[in-house]
Parts: structure tokens; sequence; C-alpha cells
């Protein structure tokens, strides 16, 4: 009989009172051990990517501005055919690279005045990206020759100015002299984003050149889309230092930085809840792998009376401990990937989008944390475990262990 098989079965034997509830308890203590520690890391990685597209669903990743231009909806124009947009096309990180441009104004309907910024967007806006926010309405290409007065606002201002799809709503910008427009709500679109929602319509970018005075090759921004977030902050310092000494590149870390902080914290928990929770269940593994000892106490002193080597017995109770731990890793993973699956289909659990910017608690079901959970809790508890086997297999004496009840 194997190592394996004989672990086995000294774990299967009934005529032991202590250990039978206690091999329970530490299968059960370590499957909820893997189920906090893998929610903790799916809610987090799903929240972290479920802000990242929230934001960068209404802009990019990074955006490129004019280097005299502070945090203003005013931007200072510059010409959209720049020299670098070659490089940029060619760059296989970026996927999609959008002009823009922002002016201040005011939407007024028949009772109520807030104060807009309305962005103007053209054909190559990323629609796909944001559709995923879009509400209600379908994406507007802003392509036809024809200056389009169709705009999208958010959900919140258009509860806030009790409005709906096909209104007519005025707007008025305060220059010299001041001007107004008049458009028709073509969308509603919901980020959860107070930033964007409290503030920003979508609508031509030809309406802000002209109501700015400046020609068809003026933008006040460029907005890119990457396809890896890993890459963005590398891909930003080169590109800022690529642009001239004019324009500037900055990423949505650094247009955003007190939300990216607040999420940085989330990173912070999440460390010190792993560590906890694997201290957990090294404590509970130790302490189960003891009484196990006391009632295997006999049998490894017949085993060693029969011949059995001191690190033979080790390599057993290494194996004891390893199906314990393989029996909770299974409960923990199967319940984690359940909960997970009906949190993200059911929604069942719910958040204020005031307070947390998104409905319900999102998760991100990533092959990468299940990996690194379960190897890092079976090494480990392993580690843990080690010492002692040693030192209990070294310490028992045959003579003792036989007469031992």
């Amino acid at each position: 009989m194997n190592l394996y098989s004989l672990s086995s079965q000294l774990l299967k034997t009934r005529n032991h009172k202590y250990s039978r509830p206690v091999i329970h308890i530490t299968i059960a203590g370590v499957a909820l051990g893997m189920i906090i520690m893998l929610m903790a890391l799916i809610i987090t990685g799903g929240y972290k990517k479920e802000i990242r597209e929230k934001i960068v669903g209404m802009g990019s990743h990074i955006r490129i501005s004019n280097y005299d231009q502070n945090y203003s909806f005013d931007p200072i124009p510059f010409n959209r055919n720049q020299f670098f947009i070659k490089d940029l096309k060619a760059n296989p990180h970026i996927k999609n690279i959008q002009f823009y441009s922002t002016k201040v104004g005011l939407i007024k309907t028949s009772d109520q005045v807030e104060g807009i910024v309305l962005k103007g967007i053209d054909s190559t806006f990323a629609w796909k990206q944001f559709q995923k926010c879009l509400l209600e309405g379908d994406p507007i290409l802003y392509n036809t020759p024809e200056l389009s007065k169709q705009i999208f606002i958010s959900k919140k201002l258009a509860v806030k100015l009790k409005l709906k799809l096909g209104d007519k709503v005025s707007t008025y910008f305060v220059q010299d002299p001041p001007k107004q427009r008049s458009f028709t709500v073509a969308g509603i679109y919901n980020t959860g984003i107070p930033d964007y929602d409290e503030k920003f319509v979508l609508a031509d970018l030809r309406h802000v050149q002209k109501l700015n005075g400046w020609d068809s090759t003026q933008v006040g921004g460029i907005e890119l889309l990457i396809d890896d977030y890993s890459e963005m902050d590398h891909l930003g310092e080169s590109i800022n230092q690529s642009i001239g000494y004019h324009l500037k590149a900055e990423t949505i870390k650094q247009l955003y930085p007190n939300i990216f902080e607040w999420l940085i914290l989330f990173d912070t928990n999440v460390i010190v809840l792993l560590c906890i929770t694997m201290f957990v269940c090294v404590i509970t593994m130790i302490s189960s792998f003891f009484i196990i000892v006391l009632e295997q106490t006999k049998t490894i002193g017949i085993l060693k009376t029969i011949g059995m080597e001191t690190r033979t017995i080790f390599k057993l109770f290494m194996f004891m401990a390893l199906r314990l731990i393989v029996k909770g890793l299974i409960w923990g993973n199967g319940i984690a990937i359940t909960l997970s699956l009906i949190q993200n289909q059911f929604q069942v659990l719910k958040l204020d989008p005031d307070t947390y910017y998104v409905s319900a608690i999102p998760v991100e079901l990533n092959l990468i944390y299940f990996i690194l959970v379960n190897l890092g809790v079976v090494f480990v508890c392993l580690a843990s475990l080690a010492l002692p086997a040693l030192f209990v297999s070294k310490k028992i004496a045959p003579v003792h262990a036989i007469r031992f009840d």
C-alpha cells in the first residue's frame, strides 16, 4: 500500500471519536477561508474593472490636450492633423483615436435650468465602448454633411429636467455675444460616475467648433483607447515624450486621481484580509494535525515497529494534510464560483450608486485569482505543517506509542 492510500485509510478510520469531527471542521475551515479570499479578489477585481470601464466609456485611457490648458472645459484648440497621429495608429496597443472638444453652457426646459458641459464628438467616437452605458437611444456617427442637432444626456439630467427621448431643449452659452442652440434628445445614458452624469451632454463636434469660431481642423483634445490597461502608464509616458512641447498626454489615473487613490485602498484592505484569513487557515490546520496525530499515535508506533522510517512517517503526515487541504479547496472553489455566477447573473447584492458608482456588487471570474489562491493555500498550509510533522515523526517512540491509549 502506497503512502497516499495509507493516508486515506488513516483519515477514514471510524473508531476515533475526536478526530472525525475535527477532520470535518478542518475541511470546512479551509473551504471557508478559500471562499473569503476568492470572493475578496473576485469582487475587488470586478469593482475596479467596472469603475475603469465607466470612466473610459465616456472618455478614454489617455487624453492629449494643449499643454497650456488647465483642467478647464473651455480648452485651447490645436490642429487635429498632428505629425504623431500616424505613429499612434501604428501602435498595436492603441485601438481607437477619437477627437473631441467641450463647451460650458446651460440647458433649459420650461421650468428647469441646469449647468452642462457640451462634449462635441465626431465619427471617431468609440460608440461600442460607450454603448454599455447607453440606456435608451441608438448611436449616431455624426458623419453626415448636415450639422446634427441630436444630443445624448445622462439619466440624472433627464430626471431633473423631466426629459425623454424626442424632447426638444434649448441650450445657452455665455460668450460675447451669447449664443443659443436647440437640440433634440436622441439618447439617455448612465455611467454611475457623478463627474459625468451631473453635467456631460454629448453632441456633434461641429457645434462646439462653430460656437468657438474654430475651423473644421481644430479640436480641444484627442482621446486614446488602448487594449491593455496594464500598459497604460507606460504608453502615457512614451506618448507624452513624443507629441511635442505644446501638448501633453495624461492617463485616467492622472485625470481622476481621487477615484484611483480610493481604489488603491481596496487593494490594501484585500491584502490585510488575505493575510488574516490565511493565518486562520494555518492555525486550524496545525490544531487539527495535533489532534489527528494524538489519536493515531498507536498506529504510527506500529508502523515504526515494522520498519517504517522517520522520513516516511513525515511524508505520511504531509499526505494526510494534503488530502484535507484538497477537499477544502474543492468545496471552497465550488461555492465561490457558484456565488459569483449567481451575483453576476441576478445581481442579488445591491449597492448605493451615489456612493459606490455601481448599483450592484460586480464580480470578475479571473482564472489567475483561482490559481494564485489555491497554490498559496496549499504552499502556506503545508509549509506551516512541515516543522510540526517532522518534530512528531522523530519524537514518537514505537514502545511508548504502542502502549499509548
